[in-house]
């Protein structure tokens, strides 16, 4: 144990200590140097990230704690004392990478490289961004000596996706560390129209992923010979109905105003004829797939999505296997269950030589959506409205959070809207995952002023 301290530490980048670096440019430094810390998940080794914390909260005199049930997957909480008649304002992002395929980057994805106008890296979109301007803020809160009404905690947890290590053990284990009225995590957005105003999608719900396994069974043979019951076969079948099926249409109270504000907003008018056809179910199929064909991220939040990933057959060329497996990742609405999902895929398929069955990891929660009377939330609107013509939208993510876990102990969590899109949704998770400085300098001010909103004034 101490031999692997002594060489995190020594792999640790240099802490800057120049208490006169402007926040943007404080900011910018962290993203770079939590860049340089791989922390790919699996196996994750978050203690890089957590390290790192806590040298630069020790630095400025900020009360720290590593916790976590894998000492090589350590999650760092942090706390600013303030006022004690108000609830604490938690701060959370994930330490933890999703893998990278390098040679498909044209850079070094854990070097921190500035190059074109953008800082490379894995995580540099999600979510070492956030994690970056959030400690920033809280250095920054700590070396003007900010006098707050509230407590100020931030999270940065280990194993966003499965969270055994981060977010449940956290929840579990560790609640009275977090326990706040509210909090502030990844999942929003910002968007520029056409005509240059600025659209905050805050995201206070979100889909729910749930791991589908497809196991086709047959008999094995010799490749030479087809065989109608090859298990590879019936499977390739069973993927692509239901890849080429349409989920049923639902629209949920987030969406529904969602989608009637969005189409307020000039680039988006056509949406307005559309959305009474949604509530008629002869017609909301039909609707949703135009909408598909013109912006896919607004039809993901109607349906329950189905995406294969993996696949996993024979393990020789000329020999028909047993059986055949796929996994596809399903993101569900939150008013569909589980059961009803594996119902309805069966039916699709229909082969009843195919199995299909849940991953037994313990999933997400599905969860009610945040709501919009918060302190929080009124803070953010005052924020974001400083241009009479920009809009704030609250919205259901198609993707997922460790938010839920803390929504389903009753914590209004919200997906801050601090940085634009840049190049679509590609980047995250893709290769030459970046983002610009200005990006990322604007999202931290604006982070700065949604902290002394709601925690910098009595």
């Amino acid at each position: 144990m101490r031999v692997f301290a002594l060489c995190l530490l020594l792999a640790l980048p240099a802490v800057a200590l120049d208490d006169n670096i402007p926040l943007p440019d404080r900011a910018r430094q962290y993203l770079i140097d939590l860049l340089k810390l791989d922390t790919t998940n699996p196996p994750g080794n978050e203690t890089r990230v957590a390290e790192y914390l806590r040298q630069v909260a020790d630095t400025h005199g900020i009360s720290c704690e590593l916790l976590g049930p894998d000492a090589r997957r350590l999650n760092f909480v942090a706390r600013l004392k303030g006022g004690v008649r108000r609830r604490p304002l938690l701060l959370i992002a994930h330490s933890d990478v999703v893998p990278v395929d390098r040679g498909q980057w044209t850079v070094d994805p854990f070097r921190g490289e500035t190059r074109g106008g953008f800082i490379f890296g894995r995580g540099a979109v999600d979510d070492k961004s956030l994690l970056a301007a959030e400690l920033a803020v809280l250095v920054e809160l700590r070396r003007r000596n900010i006098r707050l009404n509230r407590d100020i905690i931030l999270l940065s947890e280990a194993d966003e996706e499965a969270g055994a290590t981060g977010i449940q053990w956290i929840v579990d284990k560790a609640w009275a560390k977090i326990d706040a009225e509210f909090a502030l995590n990844e999942g929003g957005y910002i968007f520029e129209t056409s005509d240059g105003d600025r659209a905050f999608n805050i995201q206070t719900a979100e889909k729910v992923p749930t791991r589908v396994i497809l196991t086709a069974h047959g008999a094995a043979g010799h490749g030479s010979l087809p065989r109608p019951d090859n298990p590879v076969l019936r499977l390739s079948r069973a993927v692509a109905r239901l890849a080429d099926s349409d989920q049923p249409v639902h629209v949920n109270s987030v969406t529904r105003r969602y989608l009637r504000e969005l189409s307020r907003l000039p680039d988006f008018t056509w949406l307005a004829p559309m959305l009474p056809k949604l509530d008629n179910p002869a017609l909301a199929g039909a609707v949703a797939n135009q909408i598909r064909s013109r912006e896919p991220e607004i039809e993901a939040m109607l349906r329950t999505s189905v995406t294969p990933t993996m696949l996993r057959a024979s393990n020789k060329v000329n020999v028909i296997p047993n059986t055949a497996e796929a996994q596809l990742d399903v993101r569900r609405l939150p008013s569909e269950t589980r059961e009803e999902i594996v119902a309805r895929f069966r039916q699709t398929i229909n082969d009843p030589s195919i199995d299909v069955t849940v991953a037994a990891a313990p999933g997400m929660p599905a969860t009610e959506p945040s709501p919009l009377i918060t302190p929080l939330y009124r803070a953010m609107e005052r924020v974001f409205k400083i241009h009479s013509e920009d809009v704030v939208l609250p919205y259901m993510s198609r993707g997922a959070s460790d938010s839920s876990f803390l929504r389903a102990r009753g914590m209004p969590v919200y997906g801050v809207p601090l940085f634009a899109k840049e190049g679509g949704d590609a980047r995250i998770h893709g290769n030459d995952e970046r983002i610009s400085p200005k990006n990322l300098e604007d999202g931290v001010e604006l982070l700065w002023q949604i902290v002394m909103e709601v925690a910098g004034r009595e």
